[in-house]
């Protein structure tokens, strides 16, 4: 470890393990030594074993299912932190869960990402890195730094080599057309908008397409999917409209048993996504996983060494979403 990195430590909560071992790796400094266990009742213990007093402590928990579990976990580990006495703690949540709960939109109902906000802040957490935030507008709820990196120069890197032609990347929904926009410029490709009507929690259904698809590439961009129905729906859309090869590109995939169903049965040729949650093999359909390790290190580094991030997300001008 370099003598700019000898004040760093690193903690990953039981979420994801992998990642974190594979942020500490990219910083160059050893996962930190953190005891996570669980009392017959189901209450979380956390140990810190070693001394961490006056150090740059990064805790790395995406809050992903078990939502409520990893989030709890992750509020002790915060909280172990603190009265460890360490100079500083940066949550690293490469999935913010409860996002999609950030706006009242229907009486007598909470916003829950700010109260998420609220419980790290409260728990001891002075800034928070993160990874696509399903609403830019979370990092407002927070009254502490908020470094909200895009995993665009990651999909950039992998589809610039897969060297697509005549490509168009196509929104599902109105929700993800700026995301949408930026993947396109980012890619020199037009843009197009599936139109989208959700009827209950699981199921969509799409109607209108606003742009050309016939007989070429599409590239589906949306940040987060959970049980599919927006993307195969949407790509049963597109390929009624003459599509060609149809990928679809999600930032956060928390595919369960219905997501994996309908990914086996549509005509989507390839799901990428990226390991922010904890992904698993699949026989069934074309998963392509990229890995954000060396993203989220790169913004660990910085932000101990007191560096701008903002280069982290800049691709040929485009800032992601």
């Amino acid at each position: 470890m370099s003598e700019g990195m000898a004040d760093l430590r690193i903690f990953g909560g039981t979420a994801h393990p992998q990642l974190s071992e594979r942020i500490a790796r990219a910083v160059g400094t050893p996962l930190g030594d953190l005891t996570v266990t669980s009392f017959p009742d189901g209450e979380t213990f956390v140990k810190i074993n070693e001394n961490i007093r006056g150090r740059d402590v990064f805790i790395v928990q995406p809050t992903c299912p078990p939502t409520n579990q990893n989030l709890m976990e992750l509020l002790i580990i915060i909280d172990a932190a603190r009265r460890a006495s360490a100079a500083r703690i940066t949550a690293v949540l490469p999935f913010y869960g409860y996002a999609r709960q950030d706006r009242k939109d229907q009486p007598r109902v909470p916003i829950t990402a700010k109260l998420v906000a609220n419980l790290l802040v409260a728990a001891g957490t002075n800034r928070v890195l993160t990874l696509d935030l399903h609403a830019q507008q979370i990092q407002g709820f927070f009254d502490i730094p908020v470094d909200h990196l895009y995993a665009l120069p990651v999909f950039f890197e992998h589809l610039k080599r897969r060297q697509l032609d005549n490509l168009v990347v196509v929104s599902p929904d109105m929700g993800a057309l700026k995301m949408a926009s930026a993947y396109a410029q980012a890619l020199g490709a037009d843009v197009a908008i599936v139109g989208k009507r959700r009827k209950s929690a699981t199921e969509v259904e799409h109607g209108h397409l606003i742009g050309d698809v016939q007989g070429r590439n599409v590239l589906m961009m949306d940040d987060i999917t959970e049980t599919a129905g927006t993307i195969c729906s949407a790509a049963r859309v597109l390929k009624d409209h003459g599509a060609r090869q149809i990928l679809a590109g999600v930032s956060h995939a928390l595919l369960n048993r219905t997501a994996q169903e309908r990914l086996r049965e549509s005509c989507i040729d390839e799901l990428i996504t990226t390991n922010s949650t904890p992904q698993k093999e699949s026989g069934d359909f074309r998963l392509t996983v990229l890995c954000v390790a060396d993203l989220l290190a790169e913004a660990i580094k910085r932000i101990h060494c007191g560096e701008s991030v903002t280069s982290l997300f800049r691709i040929g001008g485009a800032t992601g979403t």
